[in-house]
């Protein structure tokens, strides 16, 4: 059984059947049965059914963005913006796939000799919460251009939005079986990696989830895609636009009560600005409005789970414990539900917890660098490599440390975001692989080589 909670009230909203090993297999097996029809559809076939899973998309879209504020607390003016990026990951893909996947012709001792591109088969689609439309599309909308099938094992947390998106594309006149919901407990989940007639696995979640689910894709030989955690620097050197770094640092900070992979995490801002630009964030996060995510003028939501919350107050603790100040937040409220306040931490080391640890909600830790170097240092100074800001008015030293950070990404004055046209992914405990662009279609491909003389 799955339960759906509402993390603003803690109340119980429905419960849902989850599969057996049985149910599993059967869903499977739906979804490859599927795959030998979908394969021979030309790109303008399938380029259809998406753009119609995008029009689908939008129809329902307060309906969704209303799901996803009961089940896990996103605000609901941000959930109809994810239901729209999620739609134009659809159409980008539509609209992009026959070029990304065109022949590549390659010089050799034959008379002719390329790489096509063809589908795996089957994949499967391990997905988190924390923005239940847009991973999903992140992984449906690429794989399903490229041919292959999809089944969805969506967070248990989520049960109604991988419903509601399974309706989408049945509501869209999608092909049976293209993509299959797959509601089932964790602890069925590795029946779903082994089955045989699954050919790869898309995971996105924690690193330690990561490193299970990778352990057994390796062990059936399976390819594998992992999208993890991430403590992204945020670099503010003294020639920076301090005004429009706050703003953004703030943002995205912020945005979805900082429940984000690639959210700026530490705040690292040279020594000459940083008391002024300490100021500057304060005055923009104390003006935040917690509360209700079914209310319009809400801009920080609850924490998805109880556990999620005392994780995240224990880091709070331990990093005040070690010597940061406090000077917002910082404290449990009281009443119902999982909600956490908008929280400020200022002179944060390198020692300290939330330094060295992902912070998964709204708080914001500031560090002080002497340099850009010693922000350079810092930056680097994490066992996560996801994404990495860069704020500086000199072009030449923000690529130049860019090029230094050991980050999948890198945004120079502007906000680390996804975007269905650029692709993403991390190094080192934040993954591996890519999603999105023109190498997101390709990692669930077949790179054939054909030699023709």
């Amino acid at each position: 059984m799955l339960t759906a909670t509402n993390p603003y009230t803690g109340h119980t909203i429905k419960d849902y059947e989850a599969l057996d090993e049985a149910g599993i297999k059967q869903r499977i097996s739906a979804a490859n049965d599927a795959f030998e029809h979908w394969r021979l559809q030309s790109i303008e076939q399938r380029k259809g059914v998406l753009k119609a899973v995008a029009a689908s998309l939008r129809n329902n879209k307060t309906l969704l963005a209303k799901l996803m504020a009961e089940e896990m607390g996103k605000p609901i003016k941000e959930g109809g913006p994810e239901v729209e990026k999620a739609a134009l990951c659809c159409e980008h893909y539509a609209d992009n796939a026959a070029e990304y996947l065109a022949d590549e012709e390659l010089a050799s001792d034959a008379s002719l000799s390329f790489v096509c591109f063809q589908p795996l088969g089957t994949l499967l689609g391990i997905l988190p919460w924390n923005a239940p439309l847009w991973l999903a599309f992140r992984y449906l909308a690429p794989a399903l251009m490229a041919g292959n099938t999809c089944v969805m094992k969506h967070d248990p947390n989520v049960p109604g939005c991988a419903e509601a998106i399974a309706k989408v594309f049945e509501e869209a006149g999608a092909p049976e079986n293209i993509m299959v919901n797959l509601p089932v407990e964790t602890s069925l989940v590795e029946k779903a990696i082994r089955d045989p007639l699954v050919m790869a696995i898309s995971f996105t979640g924690s690193a330690g989830a990561g490193a299970k689910v990778a352990s057994m894709a390796a062990s059936e030989i399976k390819h594998s895609v992992l999208e993890l955690g991430g403590s992204d620097p945020f670099i503010v050197l003294a020639d920076a636009d301090l005004e429009k770094a706050s703003e953004i640092a703030t943002l995205s900070r912020i945005i979805n009560a900082g429940q984000s992979c690639i959210a700026a995490k530490r705040i690292i801002v040279e020594a000459s600005v940083y008391d002024d630009f300490v100021g500057r964030l304060y005055s923009r996060l104390e003006k935040l409005k917690s509360g209700d995510p079914l209310d319009e003028d809400t801009d920080v939501g609850p924490i998805a789970r109880f556990d999620l919350r005392e994780n995240l107050h224990r880091q709070v603790s331990e990093t005040i414990d070690d010597g940061a100040r406090c000077l917002l937040g910082g404290e449990i409220p009281e009443g119902n539900g999982f909600t956490y306040p908008v929280t400020m931490l200022v002179d944060v080391t390198s020692d300290m917890c939330a330094f060295r640890e992902e912070t998964f909600g709204p708080v914001m830790c500031v560090i002080k660098a002497e340099s850009a170097e010693h922000a350079l240092e810092l930056a680097n100074d994490t066992e996560f490599g996801l994404g990495a800001g860069v704020w500086t008015g000199n072009a030449a030293l923000a690529r130049d440390m860019a090029m230094k950070i050991n980050a999948g990404q890198v945004a120079i004055n502007g906000i680390v975001k996804t975007d269905p046209r650029l692709p993403s992914g991390g190094i080192k405990r934040s993954g591996y692989g890519r999603e999105l662009g023109p190498q997101g279609i390709k990692e669930f491909v077949n790179a054939k080589q054909v030699w023709i003389k």
